[in-house]
């Protein structure tokens, strides 16, 4: 093997010494850069890794940790310390190059309008929801939501968290008893479900993913709600608009839309909605507001790994397209760092089972772990970093009724919608975060008797 350039260990020991704790790097001919017993460590098995270190190229870092060119001992919360500095520059920010950056437009405007058609999506989904159900059964909560929690109290475990979502969600919408509700992009029915029960709803999800699909009309039946709940393996481009609904939700769904779609999608949800009704879309946004993806090669890792097809946009893009599409932003909340909680939990929950997911996932086992691995503590540091962000985002169809200028002092007129222009309703009842906490932890007995006083 030829030798390694002083130089360019020069730069690996410089890189190290920066970092906020100690950090090594073994090549693969054994030769150290930097100390022994360091809190993390970096085994090459291929020299170019060094590259990519000391260019601060951490998406191609974690390739290479993927691929089998490197592997990382320690801590993947003191990884994710060290990841930040290794980068060169915040990855919101576009390129300096005038050239690189009009070189990166063409490409990625190329790429997003040819990988969004419904065959395209549908296998890209498939791709990621349907890698095993007993694999994301060992790091979700029990509902197997996958989507960011609502951490109402600190000390709300990551199920409590997650089913306060679930209601976090229902009462934005003002959920009523017999209202129709569709769930776009339903994931394995916790939404769903918890609106049927909790809120008497007749419910409608979709999804692409075949496994959720037959996981969800599982639960359908086992909880008797066949006639008022329903899951349809369906493209949103496709659910029919002849009977409209009260309540749209779309959690997690607008990240796979894809950019020149977003405008497509929100005037679905439009026209899928009846005149005055609420829709609440729930979605990961990018931090930045000009950039399509993460610098230092991390949107390209995510890509090529976990969510092909995905693309974020910044919220203010978001709200202009729902604007377009003809709905009306009323309440936007901001749930970052509940975000990086959530994929905490999920870290810690996944380390804890790395032996039964390798059987679980099978021949492929390690490549896919090791994907997974980064990219749940990487998103963890993202949301941190405010790199990434998550937002709700409660909207209308305006019905385009005002009222007569009578009782316009007990009357809040021109409302146009069920929303009230008022968030009391919010919290008028007992919080959401409460009622989750309260069913896990006091007796069945004691917790009936809480909820009839």
């Amino acid at each position: 093997m030829p030798s390694i350039p002083s130089s360019l260990l020069g730069q690996v020991d410089e890189r190290l010494s920066q970092l906020p704790l100690s950090c090594s790097v073994v090549l693969p001919g054994g030769q150290r850069v930097g100390p022994r017993n360091a809190q993390v460590e970096m085994r090459l098995r291929d020299k170019r890794v060094l590259w990519h270190i000391t260019t601060g190229q951490i998406g191609k870092l974690a390739e290479d940790y993927v691929e089998g060119f490197v592997d990382i001992l320690g801590n993947l919360r003191d990884l994710m310390r060290i990841a930040p500095v290794l980068l060169d520059d915040d990855p919101r920010n576009e390129s300096s190059n005038a050239t690189a950056r009009i070189w990166h437009s063409l490409r990625h405007t190329l790429w997003e309008h040819s990988h969004h058609s419904r065959e395209k999506d549908a296998a890209q989904i498939q791709s990621h929801y349907d890698v095993s159900d007993d694999f994301y059964a060992l790091w979700l909560d029990p509902r197997r939501v996958y989507s960011c929690a609502y951490f109402a109290q600190p000390s709300m475990t990551l199920a409590q968290a997650q089913e306060a979502k679930l209601d976090h969600i229902c009462t934005k919408l003002m959920l009523k008893p017999g209202e129709r509700f569709i769930d776009i992009g339903a994931g394995w029915g916790g939404l769903l479900l918890w609106a049927a029960e909790h809120y008497g709803v007749d419910a409608t999800g979709i999804t692409l993913s075949k496994n959720q699909y037959a996981h969800v009309n599982r639960l359908i039946v086992e909880k008797g709600l066949q006639g008022r709940v329903r899951m349809l393996l369906q493209d949103y481009r496709d659910v029919d608009e002849t009977q409209p609904f009260d309540k749209v939700a779309s959690v997690g769904m607008c990240e796979h839309v894809g950019r020149p779609n977003l405008p497509l999608y929100f005037d679905k949800i439009r026209r899928l909605l009846k005149p005055g009704g609420l829709v609440l879309n729930h979605g990961i946004t990018a931090g930045g507001v000009d950039n399509s993806q993460l610098a230092g090669g991390m949107g390209d890792f995510i890509e090529k790994y976990i969510f092909p097809g995905g693309q974020l946009v910044h919220v203010s893009v978001m709200a202009e397209t729902m604007t377009r599409g003809g709905l009306e932003p009323l309440d936007m909340e901001s749930l970052r760092p509940h975000y990086a909680k959530t994929l905490w939990y999920w870290v810690d929950a996944l380390e804890g089972h790395l032996d039964e997911a390798r059987k679980v996932l099978g021949d492929n086992a390690e490549k896919t772990l090791r994907a997974y691995r980064l990219y749940l503590a990487g998103s963890a540091m993202g949301f941190e970093q405010g790199w990434i962000s998550l937002f709700q985002i409660l909207g209308s169809r305006p019905s385009g009724s005002v009222e007569e200028r009578v009782d316009c002092d007990r009357v809040l007129r021109a409302r146009q919608s069920a929303y009230p222009f008022n968030r009391a309703y919010q919290y008028a009842n007992k919080s959401a975060a409460n009622k989750a906490q309260t069913a896990h932890e006091l007796p069945a007995e004691a917790s009936a008797d809480a909820q009839c006083v």
